[in-house]
């Protein structure tokens, strides 16, 4: 299917930017829309930014207008341009894609992938 590695993340003070990299390889293709997500320590995991099947973007109420989520046109590489980052923002983030694919027995095949997460943390 697609296999996703984040880069990027890091320490950075409040009021800083920090832009996430996702590398996607395999089936990409077959990606249709792409996902950053966090989740900080003990809370639930968030929905932080969207590129939807149709290219338009959504984004989480706590971080419109200082995020933007993005992609190449080969669908191979999106980011997360963090900017006006709070202490809040801290949390690890994780790119996911979603996709369809058929088999050689034109068979539809579903898929999500997730990236392995990278640490931001925002110091105040």
């Amino acid at each position: 299917q697609v296999q996703l590695m984040e880069s990027g993340g890091g320490l950075v003070h409040s009021g800083g930017s920090l832009r996430l990299s996702c590398a996607a390889s395999g089936r990409t293709a077959s990606i249709n829309a792409i996902e950053w997500n966090r989740q900080a320590l003990g809370k639930q995991l968030e929905l932080v930014a969207t590129v939807n099947t149709d290219g338009s973007t959504d984004y989480a109420g706590v971080v419109k207008g200082r995020f933007t989520i993005s992609r190449n046109s080969a669908r191979t590489m999106q980011y997360l341009q963090m900017n006006s980052l709070k202490p809040e923002d801290t949390a690890v983030y994780y790119c996911a894609v979603t996709g369809l694919y058929y088999t050689d027995s034109a068979s539809p095949v579903a898929f999500r992938s997730w990236g392995q997460g990278t640490q931001v943390t925002v110091s105040s």
